[in-house]
């Protein structure tokens, strides 16, 4: 028996029509630093004078009010409870995180699941935007189902780490985005070296896997972005990375996209 997506092609919704293009950061693997990867890369392309959303889509473990410091921040209602995004580093972001107290777990089952992303993405006064990101929570399941039938998705960014055992797991991925026939805009090697203070670089999780999956699936690889302190601690303090990119990492992956 081989499990597979309902069949017939996938009926889609265009829930928001103000949007040019639309891409779909994800891993199918936890951990591997996609939601970093996904705001990082929306504040390149905002910096390359794009107007630009982010929509995380993780219900039971949004990051992104973190990483954007938006975790506080309240979100406004207009006209018929239509949700304002918040507007935060030139970008226009929600999140579940947002809506719902930090600590509070979401313990719901895939139809509450499907109303609420169904609402953050046709419910909020996104307004006219280049770009809407949204980032992915890991597996292939619900979520993905959904965010893939309620709007037109331009291309899936494949964030993964160089070792085997990310790998596994993004391919899955990768054969669920083929599956849907959504194009493959990308990978990115996240976490792809280490260097230190004398130029010498450590691939603590493998070298190239990444890469070597990309040039097997032909798809297009976008890059690598390295093990930086920097960007951790970027993270961790909820001001991103890529407002000063030094080295250009995420605005060159930017352009690669754009």
């Amino acid at each position: 028996m081989s499990p597979q997506v309902p069949p017939g092609p996938i009926q889609i919704r265009n829930l928001v029509p103000t949007v040019k293009k639309v891409f779909a950061v994800g891993s199918g693997k936890g951990g591997v630093g996609k939601s970093s990867v996904a705001v990082n890369l929306a504040i390149a392309l905002q910096k390359l004078g794009k107007t630009v959303g982010l929509l995380d889509a993780d219900i039971y473990g949004p990051s992104c009010p973190q990483l954007l410091s938006t975790a506080n921040a309240e979100v406004r209602l207009v006209g018929e409870n239509r949700l304002v995004p918040i507007e935060c580093f030139g970008l226009k972001t929600i999140s579940i995180g947002n809506l719902v107290p930090p600590d509070r777990a979401t313990i719901w089952r895939g139809p509450m699941v499907h109303q609420a992303l169904t609402q953050l993405l046709g419910g909020v006064e996104w307004g006219k935007l280049d770009y809407l990101i949204l980032d992915l929570p890991p597996g292939t399941g619900d979520v993905h189902l959904t965010m893939m039938q309620s709007v037109k998705v331009d291309g899936a960014i494949v964030v993964s780490t160089p070792q085997e055992v990310a790998l596994a797991d993004v391919r899955k991925f990768i054969d669920m985005c083929r599956q849907l026939t959504i194009p493959m805009a990308g990978v990115i090697e996240n976490m792809a070296y280490f260097e230190c203070a004398h130029g010498e670089r450590y691939h603590l999780f493998g070298q190239g896997g990444a890469k070597r999956m990309s040039e097997a699936l032909t798809i297009p690889f976008l890059g690598e972005i390295p093990l930086l302190e920097a960007i951790t601690q970027s993270g961790e303090k909820g001001t991103p990375y890529a407002i000063e990119d030094r080295g250009g990492i995420f605005e060159t992956i930017a352009k690669r996209i754009g």
